[in-house]
């Protein structure tokens, strides 16, 4: 593939990561295919990584595994996506995404959005093995597509502020531990929205840093608002992450009253920078709409 052209959009060290997590996944798992789809930004700017140092460029892989008769083990998606992220941790920050090829061409077809933007749009093919080709992607109905997003959006969204302000309501009860389990609910709940808004696809997963880094290509503002290269911040959503189990079962978690103060105010954000860059999504999906 030409290189130059498809990722001049990244700096020569950011390619130099890229290589390295094509060259662990490969030997780790022996995929069909990879595609890089994100972190390109809103709307496809692909400004959006050059704003970002190198050593927090974490990039968004769609693992393409091939035809169960091809391979050698009957690992799950998730196994297979714990593998590729565990084997890269410490070398390259990767978001993996992974489905067998049967699947993606499934997907594709039928013009599902996240697979058809991804595939017509937004990817670009890393790596091949060649056993089997990408079948040819349907074009999505737009206004179907924002129709469906904006209501899984008003869903999940008003789903995630009841738990934000159950969060709020218990903490004036001096209820840190209950408080931090709602808000790590309103936190899971808002990213899955966005995720809906963006691609009309979720991931089954509670993993909060999961779903952190899926949704950080929509907005910088979501990247940044839990910084990775800030100890303090790092414990923070450590905290946040640790609310869907530890919060609720393990006598030995504590979190403070002032803790508690600051989640409150960065879930806040992220429920007010979740309506904002959703919504200014769907109009821009609507102009395409009136553009065709």
């Amino acid at each position: 593939m030409n290189w130059d052209k498809s990722l001049s959009h990244l700096s020569m060290d950011q390619r130099r990561m890229l290589e390295k997590a094509i060259n662990i996944i490969v030997r780790a798992v022996q995929p069909e295919k990879i595609i890089l789809y994100g972190m390109f930004g809103p709307a496809g700017d692909r400004r959006f990584l050059q704003r970002l140092p190198s050593a927090l460029a974490a990039f968004d892989l769609l693992i393409i595994t091939r035809k169960e008769e091809r391979r050698t083990d009957l690992r799950s998606d998730y196994e297979i996506q714990d593998i590729i992220e565990n084997r890269c941790r410490g070398v390259v920050t990767v978001t993996a995404l992974v489905h067998d090829i049967a699947y993606v061409n499934m997907k594709a077809k039928e013009g599902q959005y996240f697979f058809s933007t991804v595939l017509r749009e937004e990817g670009v093919l890393l790596y091949d093995a060649g056993g089997t080709p990408l079948a040819k992607t349907a074009a999505p109905n737009l206004e179907e597509v924002r129709q469906v997003a904006e209501k899984d959006f008003d869903r999940w969204a008003r789903q995630a502020w009841e738990f934000f302000s159950g969060a709020e309501h218990v903490t004036g009860k001096r209820g840190w531990n209950t408080a931090t389990f709602l808000l790590h609910q309103a936190a899971e709940q808002c990213y899955q929205a966005i995720l809906l808004a963006f691609t009309g696809y979720k991931p089954t997963t509670h993993n909060l840093d999961k779903l952190r880094r899926y949704t950080n290509r929509f907005s910088m503002e979501l990247a940044l608002l839990f910084p990775l290269d800030n100890a303090e911040e790092e414990e923070l959503f450590r905290l946040l992450a640790s609310g869907y189990v530890s919060a609720r079962y393990k006598e030995e978690f504590l979190i403070t009253e002032q803790e508690v103060g600051l989640l409150i105010e960065r879930v806040r954000r992220l429920l007010d920078i979740a309506n904002r860059v959703c919504y200014g999504h769907f109009i821009r999906l609507s102009r395409r709409v009136m553009g065709d």
